[in-house]
């Protein structure tokens, strides 16, 4: 029997796609609905959209309790209440480019196009947080994803909106050319004519290569340098750090604490304690108030 609590929630990466059935009274991924697929995001159409289909229907396994509902986090730039990419030159889904997404994706999947809604992925990353993450109980939070890309969202009132810092203005270049993976993989390069393929491969060779920690001390520098401003401005209560990179905190936290902490920053830094879930909670959240108006709605025809 369908269940309108249960939602699909997919969170699209520049490197791979997650989907799982979300209870939004709980706020919880349905046992064993969890997939995940490596995604090549410069691939045709055809091969984007048979990878993230695979993804969906892994994650559905004919689920008698899925709503046919879909709430999928976006990167951006994307036009998200018509379901249209805006993406370009960002070395990922370039060939979506001003195509409608939502219509594709509803013809492949037979879902009615105004089941599916799109959110933009920090924003979902973070309303996931607050709902049942590291911002839980907290009135306000800044969220930052490190990854492929650098995301940014802001929450106030009871909502996460992109706070679009991606391209802010940031030591001679924009945020994300500094606070990025490429940004990592160019570093170490500079420093030792070495390649390496991201972050994670970097972080493994720590104990043998003091050039990888003088990295990350510097990825901490900046970080604190952009962090210190946005906290100054923002104000949060807290501020949540998710993404790939996050997994290597303990490499640069004890300079991006230190560095925080001389320019008077009290504020609490936390990492996402839901992983790649704060993104799926967060994208089916997209479908709670739709939910709570029909619980009343039932109630009230009682």
């Amino acid at each position: 029997m369908r269940d309108n609590s249960v939602v699909l929630g997919i969170d699209i990466g520049g490197s791979h796609a997650t989907a799982a059935l979300v209870n939004l009274q709980t706020c919880t991924l349905l046992t064993g609905s969890r997939a995940r697929r490596e995604i090549n995001s410069q691939g045709t159409v055809a091969e984007i959209m048979d990878d993230w289909c695979v993804v969906v229907e892994n994650a559905i396994k004919g689920s008698r309790e899925f709503s046919g509902r879909v709430g999928i986090a976006m990167p951006g730039p994307f036009d998200y209440p018509a379901g249209i990419s805006l993406i370009q030159g960002q070395n990922k889904y370039d060939m979506l480019y001003k195509l409608n997404v939502k219509e594709l994706l509803a013809e492949r999947l037979l879902i009615a196009p105004e089941h599916i809604r799109f959110m933009n992925d920090a924003e979902c990353f973070l309303q996931g947080e607050v709902v049942c993450g590291a911002a839980k109980g907290y009135q306000s939070a800044v969220g930052l994803t490190l990854g492929t890309g650098f995301g940014s969202s802001i929450y106030q009132n009871g909502r996460a909106k992109d706070a679009e810092l991606w391209c802010a203005p940031f030591k001679g270049g924009i945020a994300e050319d500094l606070l990025s993976t490429r940004w990592f993989v160019k570093r170490y390069f500079e420093l030792t004519g070495h390649e390496v393929k991201g972050v994670k491969e970097l972080a493994a060779l720590a104990a043998e290569d003091s050039k990888v920690q003088e990295v990350f001390d510097e990825f901490g520098q900046n970080m604190a340098l952009f962090l210190g401003a946005l906290i100054e401005q923002e104000k949060p209560e807290v501020v949540v750090i998710g993404g790939n990179i996050s997994k290597t905190y303990r490499l640069f936290s004890s300079t991006l604490l230190a560095c925080l902490q001389e320019d008077g920053s009290s504020t609490p830094i936390r990492i996402a304690e839901l992983g790649e879930e704060s993104a799926l909670v967060g994208a089916a959240a997209t479908w709670i108030k739709t939910r709570q108006e029909e619980v009343e709605t039932e109630v009230q025809e009682g």
